[in-house]
């Protein structure tokens, strides 16, 4: 069994949403202000644990545990459990801030969790209390201590650049990440359209950031690199370790993309599918199913459309010289 969708994309990958609430408050990703669901509309545990062993049955072998900020729902450790318990999980993941990381990570990885993603887009503690709007950054730190004390791994940094804020920070951040066993992932600042605040001239391109880390560490492509993954991996030369790029915006990459996404405030128990989101490409506004979030690579495949951010996107990047890249 598998989920195939209309363009023949097998998934085996699902992301579960547990709640759309955070603890900061990153430009880039929401409103200043956010308007939250009610409690009552967000997926019970058992909900959400019942929905990951239906798809499990149906070919999912990959769990990753996602937000808003997943550490800020009460108990999650529980759910971990439940979820490292069904039959047929191969992989059990989690994307967090790291603000909470620290207390947490101990019971998280005896509960099962295995692999754990912490977002950090600066070491700069002014900066980061600019960009995230908390002053946060010990706390992140410890927690990466924490979750790597705890035997939870491989651990990885995903980044993202802004320019005129922290694009000069590439370099810094991954030599942080050699020095403690941390992969880095860059991830280009997408067009999520929260506050409606993406603009093109603060993109940061891959291509940039690798000739600026391999200026410094020579960087080879990982032969045995997933083709499915959102990342490009990048291994370094000298054998210490990898950092990876996921270009959405300038090389679009989802139509090799094996996930799929369930939202924190819907249910299978309704009478309509569940509501999903292909690597968080399009417009947080506009809720639209599968086959419509689909935002392929190039050469771009005619019978896969992108969705309306998507493709504004990638429209004034193609427009751009070699050197305004």
């Amino acid at each position: 069994m598998a989920f195939v969708d209309t363009f023949g994309r097998i998934h085996d990958d699902l992301r579960l949403s547990i709640t759309d609430r955070c603890n900061l408050r990153c430009a880039y990703c929401m409103p200043h202000e956010p308007v939250w669901y009610p409690h009552e509309a967000i997926l019970s545990f058992e909900e959400i644990t019942r929905v990951a062993r239906l798809a499990i049955g149906e070919g999912v072998g990959k769990l990753r545990v996602t937000g808003g900020e997943p550490l800020v729902r009460r108990d999650v450790a529980s759910l971990i459990g439940s979820l490292a318990a069904l039959p047929g999980v191969t992989d059990l993941s989690l994307t967090t801030n790291g603000v909470l990381l620290e207390p947490l990570a101990g019971e998280l990885r005896s509960a099962g969790l295995r692999r754990v993603n912490v977002s950090l887009d600066t070491l700069d503690r002014a900066r980061f209390a600019r960009m995230s709007g908390r002053d946060r950054l010990p706390e992140v730190l410890r927690g990466l201590a924490a979750a790597a004390a705890a035997g939870i791994g491989p651990i990885k940094i995903n980044a993202v650049l802004l320019r005129g804020e922290n694009e000069h920070e590439a370099v810094d951040l991954v030599r942080f990440g050699r020095d403690h066993g941390y992969e880095v992932r860059f991830i280009e600042f997408m067009p999520l359209e929260n506050d409606r605040s993406w603009d093109l001239g603060r993109v940061v391109g891959g291509s940039e950031v690798r000739r600026a880390i391999a200026a410094v560490w020579p960087i080879v492509r990982d032969p045995a690199g997933d083709p499915h993954a959102p990342a490009s991996r990048f291994l370094f030369e000298d054998g210490s370790g990898a950092v990876g790029f996921i270009d959405s915006v300038t090389a679009p990459f989802c139509a090799a993309c094996s996930r799929i996404r369930l939202t924190s405030d819907d249910s299978l128990y309704r009478a309509s599918p569940a509501r999903t989101w292909l690597c968080g490409s399009t417009a947080a506004s506009a809720p639209i199913g599968l086959a419509q979030c689909s935002k392929p690579v190039s050469p771009v495949p005619p019978s896969v459309p992108l969705s309306p951010s998507c493709a504004s996107a990638r429209r004034k990047w193609s427009e751009l010289s070699d050197d305004q890249r």
